[in-house]
Order: C-alpha cells, then sequence, then structure tokens
C-alpha cells in the first residue's frame, strides 16, 4: 500500500478531527458548525473558499501553474436523523442524531488530502474541493448545481468516493457504468365508500382492491420489464379503518421504486399509474396517484472510472481494486454526474473489529446504530484524492 508519508505520518490528528465530527452530528441543510470546521481548517491552510452554495455547502479552491484544466472531489457532510446504539467516547452528543454512514470519514478524508495538495501542489491546474451538505434526502447535490456550482466552478470532471462495510481494509471497488439505483416514492390512495363490516353490499370496499394493487405492482417487475433490466417495487406501508367493524372509507399505499435507468423507471410508473385506474374502475372505486421521483440511477462515465481504478491500482495493487458490483441503495452525487463526467467508487470501512469498546450490539453496516467510520482507512482515502487530482492534471 503506497501512502503519501505526510498524510501517514498525520493519523492521530485526522483520527481526532473525524471523532469530533462524529460526536457532534448535524442532520440535512443544518450543517453549520460542520461547514464552519472545513472552512476554518482550509482557511488555516489558505486555501480560498466559497460558501452557500445548497445553504451549507463550502468549495474549496487549490490552484497551481497556468492550465485551465480541474477536477472536482466531493464529500458529503450531513448525519442521519436516528439514535446511536454506541457509547465509547466519541458517540454522538445530539439524541436522534448520528453519523451512521460515515460522512465524518468522508469530509475529514477530503480536508487531510487538501491540506496535502494546498501544500505542495504537484499538478498544473485546479483542484476544487467540494463540501455537500443534505446528502440524505435533501438532495444536496442538487441544489449546489442549482446554485451554480458548475458555473461559478468549471470542471472537467468530478469523482466521489463512499465508505463500504464488508469489504477487506485495503481494497476498493470502481465500475463504469449504473452503481447506485434511482430513489423514487409513490403514494397512492384508494377511495371507496364507508360502510358495515357485517353489510359489505351497502359499501365500496377499498381494502380488497388495495391488496390487488400490492400483487399486481409485482407483475410489472416479472412480466413488463425485460429480464436483464432491473427494478424494485416495494409496498412498505398500508393504512386504512380504525375499527374492526367499520369497512372503510379510504385505503393509503406507500413504498419505494429503485431502478438503474429512467427509462425502465418512466416505463414502471406508467404501469403503476394505469393499474391503478384500471382496477380501482373495475370497483367502482377511484384514486389519487402521487409519484415522486427523488435521486436519479448513479451512473459512472466509462474514462473516469477506468482512471480511477489505475489510481486505486498504483496504490493497492491490481487485485485489491474490486468490480463495483451495483446496489440498489441511492446517491445523490447522481446528479453532478447527470452534468458532468466522473465517478462514483467505493473504499472498504472493513467488518466491524475496528470499534472500539462502547459499540452497539448490532454490526456495522451503513444505517445501522451501532455503525461507526474505519478510521485505518482516512490515510488511504486521502491519498487517494491526492494521487487521483495529480495524476488527472497532468494527464
Amino acid at each position: 500500500m503506497h501512502l503519501i508519508p505526510e498524510i501517514a505520518q498525520q493519523r492521530s490528528s485526522l483520527e481526532a478531527l473525524r471523532r469530533d465530527l462524529h460526536a457532534h452530528p448535524e442532520l440535512c441543510f443544518n450543517e453549520f458548525r460542520t461547514a464552519d470546521r472545513v472552512a476554518a481548517k482550509l482557511t488555516e491552510w489558505g486555501i480560498p473558499i466559497h460558501r452557500g452554495l445548497g445553504r451549507t455547502g463550502v468549495v474549496g479552491i487549490v490552484k497551481h501553474g497556468t492550465s485551465r484544466r480541474a477536477i472536482g472531489l466531493r464529500a458529503d457532510m450531513d448525519a442521519l436523523p436516528m439514535q446511536e446504539a454506541n457509547t465509547f467516547a466519541h458517540a454522538s452528543t445530539h439524541p436522534g442524531k448520528m453519523h451512521g454512514c460515515g460522512h465524518d470519514g468522508h469530509t475529514a478524508m477530503l480536508l487531510a488530502a487538501a491540506q496535502y495538495l494546498a501544500t505542495h501542489r504537484h499538478f498544473d491546474g485546479t483542484v476544487y474541493l467540494i463540501f455537500q451538505p443534505a446528502e440524505e434526502g435533501g438532495g444536496g447535490a442538487r441544489e449546489m448545481i442549482q446554485d451554480g456550482l458548475f458555473d461559478k466552478f468549471p470542471m472537467d470532471a468530478v469523482f466521489g468516493m463512499h465508505n463500504w462495510p464488508g469489504m477487506v481494509l485495503g481494497q476498493f471497488a470502481v465500475s463504469p457504468g449504473p452503481v447506485m439505483a434511482s430513489s423514487n416514492e409513490f403514494k397512492i390512495t384508494v377511495h371507496g365508500k364507508g360502510g358495515h363490516a357485517a353489510m359489505p353490499h351497502n359499501a365500496l370496499d377499498p381494502v380488497p382492491v388495495a391488496c390487488q394493487l400490492v400483487q399486481a405492482f409485482q407483475t410489472i417487475i416479472s412480466r413488463n420489464l425485460k429480464p436483464i433490466d432491473a427494478g424494485v417495487i416495494s409496498v412498505t406501508m398500508i393504512h386504512a379503518g380504525e375499527a374492526t367493524n367499520v369497512i372503510p372509507n379510504a385505503c393509503e399505499l406507500q413504498g419505494t421504486v429503485r431502478t438503474f435507468s429512467l427509462a425502465v423507471l418512466d416505463q414502471i410508473e406508467q404501469r403503476m399509474r394505469v393499474l391503478t385506474e384500471h382496477l380501482c374502475a373495475a370497483s367502482n372505486l377511484r384514486a389519487d396517484f402521487e409519484f415522486r421521483r427523488n435521486y436519479p440511477p448513479t451512473i459512472n462515465s466509462a474514462a473516469e472510472a477506468d482512471f480511477a481504478r489505475q489510481v486505486m491500482a498504483d496504490l493497492v495493487g491490481d487485485a485489491r481494486v474490486l468490480v463495483q458490483e451495483p446496489t440498489m441503495g441511492a446517491e445523490d452525487f447522481s446528479f453532478m454526474l447527470q452534468a458532468k463526467p466522473g465517478c462514483y467508487a467505493f473504499i472498504a470501512n472493513g467488518d466491524g473489529d475496528h470499534r472500539a469498546l462502547g459499540h452497539g450490539g448490532g454490526p456495522c453496516m451503513l444505517h445501522n446504530p451501532s455503525y461507526d467510520f474505519n478510521d485505518e482507512l482516512l490515510p488511504l482515502g486521502a491519498t487517494y484524492w491526492v494521487r487521483l487530482a495529480e495524476a488527472w492534471l497532468s494527464s
């Protein structure tokens, strides 16, 4: 493993920084303390900053030489609205808020890279350090773009990275094409006519039709999509009724849809809408159909994924750079990849053995109350960011 010595020697200070961020988690668009800490560190190292994109976003600018080429490196800053189960010294001090996805580590790795880049500047061009708010459901990447991220800071490509539990420490994973799915939500309200449960002939019962919809939606996946196209429809909430002897007036279904392409998403939404309309009409009912598209699929461009793979291989060896298996989880870095070429990769977080005494009883998985970022990978992640930027601006 070829770590940059100056970064490796700062492991203890990086760990302290990361743990401080972990102890003070902030939710989407409220990353005020985190953004202040990021801005203060960048300013301390002589890096010009711009604040306010996406409300609490911070962008650092490191320039050297005369080239107009530029690369963007992105880290997310927000935490999750969940209660932490860990009781070690750096556990969350804010009840109901937790860095359960490792954004504290992502921020610390990019800060470490920023310090080295500002000190050494072994490149010709510009590195934009993007500290993004509100990845966890707020669409902070979209908000930064709408506020002019790529207009104010024109860059040729943008790169992101996420820690991945279960992979062996020292490994990366990267691939071209779709690597994370789109995230979408639906809400369907089937309207009938309530009545006495003993006299269903005097009512229009919405519950059987709602149950038919749950089953019918699965035929979209099995009978409407091409077998090689991936999609998931999950009905996760069904609400109806207030008493056992009353047929309710309405039944509400909610859930999610995930796909790796917008074409498949279009097909699923259209079929869900048609099935809802016609199944309700067949029983003299009507329905309200709402479909909200949250995050598009995260799709790596081939050239940038191959470039990142080579940088990773130079650091850890070819055998430790894995094929990135696509996941149905979603990521708002997808908005950046819609606007610019780029790549979103995974860096191994280990199997949880790194956690100190006082960790919760559950596994060290993302969005789990017993999760904690693995500080051992801080120097490796920071080294990757530096070598990626240097190689990109030298190619």
